[in-house]
């Protein structure tokens, strides 16, 4: 088993299951302007890198500025009714942190809405830093946002893992050059990891455990 120091989680689909949460308000925004509804599993597949790209994919040109102001007034109630954690996810950060380790969020999500899912559903405290792509602008796969957790946190980037559920997280990891693992059940298949020899695949979050100590 390998010692690590630091443990970086995305958010979406890997701790949290805010997908209803998503769909609630991308549909609600959609009747709104007279545009047909999505599919759950549509609007599952779209999400990851943030709220204006996802309201891009959706919604024409012309009416981006309206649908994200509607969907964002949505969503903040949305998030607070639908919003749960992933199996296992209090589990490992607790079992984390009595092992004395380092914890953060690196997430394409508002940071207004990342805290507001983690105060929902009780986890703001087992991290010792989150940081979203709006404050620093730079998005995932930018490998921007890991470094900044990691020269924050003071350690090395040979001592920290990613956890994630998309290929962008695969990908950031890469170009931070800091290992990573892919957890089952997110927005991406398992064949998006193929090209990333090196990425460890779970189908729980418990797994981490086994991986490293």
């Amino acid at each position: 088993m390998i010692t690590k120091k630091l443990f970086i989680f995305d958010l979406d689909g890997t701790l949290a299951d805010a997908y209803k949460a998503i769909q609630k308000s991308l549909n609600f925004t959609r009747d709104k302007i007279g545009l047909s509804r999505v599919s759950y599993q549509e609007a599952k597949r779209k999400v990851g890198r943030g709220d204006r790209i996802f309201m891009e994919t959706f919604f024409p040109p012309e009416k981006i500025k309206e649908a994200l102001r509607i969907y964002r007034k949505h969503h903040e109630q949305a998030l607070k009714v639908y919003s749960k954690l992933r199996p296992y996810a209090k589990y490992i950060l607790l079992r984390l942190k009595r092992k004395g380790k380092l914890t953060a969020i690196a997430s394409n999500r508002p940071s207004y809405f990342t805290n507001l899912i983690l105060r929902t559903l009780g986890i703001r405290k087992y991290f010792d830093a989150v940081l979203c792509a709006d404050e620093i602008e730079s998005n995932k796969p930018n490998p921007k946002i890991l470094n900044v957790l990691i020269k924050r946190l003071a350690v090395k980037k040979s001592e920290t893992v990613f956890v994630g559920d998309m290929d962008i997280d695969l990908e950031t990891a890469k170009r931070s050059a800091v290992d990573v693992v892919f957890v089952k059940g997110g927005s991406s298949h398992l064949s998006v990891v193929g090209k990333y020899k090196n990425a460890k695949k779970i189908s729980s979050l418990k797994e981490i455990l086994k991986l490293y100590k």
